[in-house]
């Protein structure tokens, strides 16, 4: 059994080797990303599939008037001013901190004649036209990640996707408290469960310090293992020299006994981070994408904020003087001004990835946009309009895929006649659009390289290799998980009946 055990631990390691230490190294970058958020990888070196083309990839998330002929684009490409036409484009992020990944915008609105706000991952900024430039503004508890803005008369309101906060100033904030929906049940998604634990965020910065240290383990075992595996093959040869057959075995011995002193005090933590990393990527997610779990204890989802990490979008609908919210579950409404959160019966499509589109398309009804589609939902009669295919949705008995055909990223009531959406995939050319927007200028481009914190996430997920897999590359995480558990827990068998037991290292030849 254990000559069985050894066999399948030695070269499944060699065969592992390479993407336990592209996910260990990539999952450190993905711990850190405000540490990161200078650093961006030119597109030139990536597969060609990440190369921008016709504002795809989220470039544009929408616009926004800046004067009577000028406009804000912005999105992932940052913010920048155009005219009318979208013809001119110049740089306007000034006062962001470098880097692209800095630039990515969320929402921008403006508020007067002298003022913009801006919101995307790492806060809110405030444009003076008296400054030029945008300044940072700190939210109550320092909570960044905006998600949405929204001006209702002079209050800017403001969402991260914790909590809601207002301003009338637009330097001091104070933060609403959105009431528990009446079926709360103080409980958490398990993927969200299982996202925190892996990444180690379950326990702040010192939870992600430990992640970080088992990642590096992970690759201290897995080239020490891939060095003894050397080392024995070249033992095995003859006419090794005395000399360097000494040093050889000085170097396996070594490496076996930190490998096995290593391995086995970190053996629970090292399958924890991998077993709950496989359940984050399909297959394994479906099976928990909508179960939950009471919250941790003593955790960062030991919160009473039944919001916490949930919220994504908010519109006003001054007609009604309501209220709606969505959310990564479901969408909300209040009457009464937020004194409390009403679930809608029935819900419209939209990704559990969020919405990129809300807006007023008619009396009770939203277009709402997301990786599901873009559709018209009359939140009074709960009728769905695909608006794109141009046919009546019909709801599923349970939900489907997070992804459909089209990826809405972004929308825009500022080019031509009708709306522009931009979808992920096809940007600008998505069949949806009537007007032609204009090419992508080679500026823009060259000026947002591919952050590298995505390109770790790409990497993480095995997205990186779909230029050459296909489909086909959604099996290396699950595979790489299933695989290096079986790798740790053979390589502990190893250990306990052999050393733990008896005592005594391998036999070199």
């Amino acid at each position: 059994m254990i000559r069985f055990f050894r066999k399948h631990h030695r070269w499944l390691g060699v065969i592992l080797l390479f993407f336990l230490v592209l996910f260990s190294i990539s999952g450190i970058i993905m711990n850190h990303r405000k540490t990161v958020s200078g650093i961006g990888i030119n597109r030139q070196y990536l597969p060609p599939n990440y190369s921008y083309k016709d504002w795809n990839f989220a470039a544009v998330r929408s616009t926004e008037r800046f004067s009577n002929d000028s406009i804000l684009i912005y999105g992932n490409i940052g913010i920048w001013l155009t005219d009318s036409a979208f013809t001119n484009f110049s740089e306007f992020n000034k006062g962001f901190p470098k880097g692209v990944d800095n630039h990515k915008m969320s929402k921008v609105v403006k508020i007067n004649d002298e003022t913009m706000a801006a919101g995307s991952l790492f806060g809110l900024h405030i444009y003076s036209t008296n400054t030029d430039r945008w300044d940072k503004i700190h939210l109550p508890n320092n909570e960044e990640n905006v998600v949405d803005l929204m001006l209702r008369g002079d209050t800017l309101l403001v969402l991260t996707r914790s909590n809601l906060f207002s301003s009338v100033d637009y330097q001091n904030f104070i933060q609403i408290n959105l009431p528990a929906p009446a079926d709360y049940d103080n409980k958490v998604g398990l993927f969200k469960t299982f996202w925190v634990i892996h990444s180690g965020e379950i326990y702040g910065l010192i939870g992600k310090l430990i992640v970080d240290l088992i990642a590096i383990i992970i690759v201290f075992l897995s080239i020490g293992g891939f060095i003894m595996f050397v080392n024995k093959k070249s033992l095995k040869k003859k006419g090794v020299e005395k000399i360097r057959r000494q040093r050889i075995k000085r170097q396996y011995q070594w490496h076996l006994k930190w490998h096995n002193r290593v391995g086995y005090t970190t053996i629970l933590l090292l399958i924890i981070t991998t077993a709950t990393g496989i359940f984050l990527r399909p297959p394994f997610l479906i099976p928990i994408a909508e179960a939950k779990v009471g919250k941790v204890p003593y955790t960062v989802l030991d919160t009473p904020n039944p919001w916490y990490d949930l919220l994504r979008r908010i519109i006003y609908i001054e007609d009604e003087n309501r209220y709606i919210i969505s959310t990564q579950d479901a969408f909300y409404y209040s009457d009464d001004n937020l004194k409390t959160m009403i679930c809608f019966d029935k819900q419209p499509p939209a990704s559990v990835m969020g919405i990129t589109v809300l807006e007023e398309y008619g009396k009770n009804t939203l277009m709402i946009g997301s990786f599901e589609g873009l559709f018209s939902w009359n939140y009074e009669t709960d009728e769905i309009y695909n608006l794109i295919d141009k046919e009546v949705w019909v709801r599923p008995s349970k939900r489907g895929h997070p992804v459909g055909t089209h990826k809405i990223s972004g929308y825009s009531a500022h080019f031509g006649e009708h709306p522009l959406i931009f979808d992920y995939d096809e940007g600008a050319k998505s069949s949806f659009n009537k007007d032609i927007f204009p090419d992508m200028t080679t500026e823009i481009i060259k000026k947002n390289p591919m952050p590298i914190w995505n390109v770790a996430q790409e990497v993480h997920t095995g997205r990186i290799f779909q230029f050459f897999l296909g489909d086909f590359y959604i099996l290396i995480v699950p595979l790489t998980g299933l695989f290096t558990l079986y790798l740790h827990i053979s390589g502990f068998i190893i250990w306990y009946k052999r050393y733990r037991t008896k005592k005594k290292y391998h036999k070199l030849p």
